[in-house]
């Protein structure tokens, strides 16, 4: 939703070129993209010269959306079949089963669509170039809203432009309580859904002059708030930490929690951690353990203590390193009896040392942090390149503490300052 077939489109229109779109998703044969050989019944070209023929044209910009959501069967796989599409040392001669013929493939211009990069093999990655559109901030959402959004509903839903009018209130308070997206197609069914609901009172002739929509009145179309904020609710009991992901739909804040009990020092991890973000909770223990006499919590209490760490919501997969820090600070408030400040939010990677590494997505998780009410952010040092990415008017609103070590973490995180001694302050707020 944040416009990558619209870019490919004005790609196309800006070269002065045909444009044509195919959609890869759930695709599992790889005769879809090679062809079927003739002998076969209902046999037909595959996808990329299918395209090629309804474009009218051998150079035309080919989009190839949801590569992605290629799959794989004993039909063979698509995503291999692509290799010699996508590579300019091999397209020049490309054979379809069904023309059986070779057709130079290297004039089209090939743009390729994901959500996620993960599950696109690597072969095929390595013959792309990669371009990351990160997801709108707020403010781009809304002026979004108002210039596009809002008319097309309004006209698609038979009202007139001069019978609604939304307040920049209320469009703000769909974006923050109604979606949770990179883009803006969640945003468009929201605004939709309330001229429905107006345009139903039109033409009953309930309204007799322009209906203004306010912030307090979209709870009335669109019922409970969907998204709720509760960082500093979530915060105030030790053992929380609140820590930044990437997902799909862009960035997102999750929780970290950590809880003790009575046992023979076992570690449980549930909320359906992948196996590095399991490596990591396990790393973030070894370090509390290991650093305990600094970070001011006895060394026995680990002995006769099972640790429970679980990173909610359970219905959903996690992995990645970058909760490593988020770990280790809900595991020293946990011991400590310190809790998280609830307007702090973190991510970076661990060593044993207590090295924070640098991690990806920094704009998105900022932007998250942003629209969760986290005003300090704890960033790796190593990671000061990527807020250059952050906007403008983001950047001013919050605080950024880069650091380069773990005890430099927990100084900033945690309340009535930081959890034992601390030999490195190399603390930098920006």
């Amino acid at each position: 939703g944040v416009g990558k077939t619209s870019l490919g489109r004005s790609i196309a229109r800006a070269m002065g070129r045909k444009f044509i779109r195919t959609s890869l998703g759930g695709v599992h044969d790889e005769a879809e993209i090679r062809g079927h050989r003739r002998p076969y019944i209902g046999a037909m070209p595959g996808r990329i010269i299918q395209a090629i023929r309804r474009a009218g044209t051998r150079n035309p910009v080919m989009m190839m959306d949801e590569v992605d959501k290629l799959g794989r069967d004993f039909r063979g796989d698509p995503s291999s079949a692509l290799l010699e599409v996508l590579d300019p040392e091999q397209n020049v001669e490309f054979r379809d089963n069904y023309l059986d013929v070779p057709f130079d493939l290297s004039e089209v211009l090939f743009i390729t669509t994901a959500n996620m990069l993960e599950p696109i093999p690597e072969p095929l990655r390595d013959r792309m170039e990669i371009l990351q559109l990160d997801g709108y901030t707020e403010d781009e959402k809304l002026h979004i809203a108002e210039a596009y959004l809002v008319p097309r509903q309004i006209a698609e839903n038979g009202l007139r432009p001069d019978e609604v009018r939304f307040t920049p209130e209320a469009l703000l308070r769909i974006v923050r309580d109604y979606t949770r997206e990179a883009g803006v197609r969640e945003l468009e069914r929201r605004i939709g859904a309330i001229c429905r609901r107006l345009a139903v009172r039109v033409g009953a002739g309930e309204l007799k002059e322009q209906a203004v929509v306010h912030e307090a009145d979209v709870e009335t179309y669109l019922g409970k708030p969907v998204y709720y904020h509760e960082a500093a609710e979530r915060t105030q009991i030790p053992g929380v930490a609140t820590g930044l992901v990437v997902t799909a739909v862009g960035g997102d804040i999750t929780f970290v929690e950590a809880a003790r009990m009575p046992g023979k020092g076992a570690l449980t991890l549930t909320g359906q951690l992948g196996d590095v973000m399991r490596e990591s909770a396990t790393a973030a223990l070894s370090y509390v353990r290991s650093h305990a006499r600094e970070l001011g919590i006895d060394g026995n209490a680990f002995a006769d203590t099972d640790v429970h760490i679980h990173v909610p919501a359970g219905a959903i997969p996690k992995d990645g390193p970058s909760a490593g820090v988020t770990m280790v600070t809900a595991l020293v408030s946990l011991f400590t009896g310190r809790h998280v400040r609830p307007d702090v939010a973190m991510t970076g990677e661990i060593t044993l040392r207590g090295q924070v590494l640098p991690i990806g997505g920094v704009k998105q998780k900022v932007l998250a942090a942003h629209r969760a009410g986290l005003r300090t952010v704890i960033l790796p040092l190593r990671n000061e390149k990527d807020l250059d990415d952050v906007p403008e008017s983001v950047r001013r609103e919050m605080r950024f503490v880069l650091v380069d070590r773990i005890d430099e973490v927990l100084k900033a995180a945690l309340s009535n300052g930081a959890a034992g001694e601390l030999e490195h302050d190399h603390t930098d707020s920006q």
